[in-house]
C-alpha cells in the first residue's frame, strides 16, 4: 500500500468525525424546532431563554448569560421585552440584592406545554429508529463527553448535592 492510500484511508470524513456529526445534529434539531416556534410567533433567542429557564428557574442573569453564551447587556434586553410580555419576571436574590434571578411565570404556563410537545416530536424524529435502551445509552455518553469538556474548561456539571447546599443556605 503507498504513502497516499494510506493516507485517504486514516483521513476521517465530516460524516464519521464526532465534533461535526455533533454539530449537524444540534444545527439540524435546532433548525427544525425554529420552524415550529416560528408558528408560535417566537425567535430562536426568546425560545431558547424560555426553555432554558423551564428546567432551571431562578437562575441568576449572569449564570444564563455564561450559559447561552450571550453577552450580558444582550440577554438584559431580551428578558426586559420577555418580562414586558409577562412571561417571566426577575427578582432579587434573597442574600444578594445585586443578583436577580429570573423565573418563568404563570401566563407563559400552556406556551411552554406547547414548546414541550413540540420539541417531545422534534426527539422523536431525531430518535426514529433507535431503540430505547439505545436511547439511554447515548445520553449517557453525551453527559460524559459534556463532563469531560466542562472539568476541560476548569468547570463542573452541578450535582444535586449543590441544589441542597443552596437550598440549605438559603432556609
Amino acid at each position: 500500500m503507498n504513502t497516499a492510500s494510506l493516507r485517504a484511508e486514516q483521513r476521517e470524513s465530516a460524516d464519521r468525525n464526532f465534533g461535526f456529526l455533533l454539530h449537524d445534529v444540534a444545527r439540524l434539531m435546532r433548525t427544525t424546532y425554529d420552524r415550529k416556534m416560528r408558528q408560535l410567533g417566537l425567535t430562536r433567542s426568546q425560545w431558547w431563554v424560555m426553555t432554558y429557564l423551564y428546567f432551571n428557574e431562578g437562575i441568576s442573569q449572569t449564570e444564563l448569560s455564561s450559559i447561552l453564551d450571550i453577552e450580558r447587556a444582550t440577554l438584559g434586553r431580551l428578558l426586559d421585552r420577555l418580562e414586558a410580555k409577562g412571561w417571566l419576571e426577575r427578582r432579587p436574590h434573597p442574600n444578594d440584592r445585586r443578583i436577580k434571578r429570573v423565573y418563568l411565570t404563570g401566563e407563559v404556563e400552556l406556551l411552554m406545554q406547547t414548546m414541550r410537545a413540540m420539541a417531545a416530536d422534534v426527539r422523536a424524529q431525531a430518535l426514529a429508529g433507535v431503540a430505547a435502551q439505545e436511547q439511554e445509552q447515548l445520553l449517557g455518553l453525551l453527559a460524559k463527553v459534556k463532563g469531560n469538556m466542562l472539568a476541560a474548561a476548569g468547570e463542573r456539571a452541578p450535582t444535586d448535592a449543590d441544589d441542597e447546599l443552596e437550598e440549605a443556605a438559603n432556609g
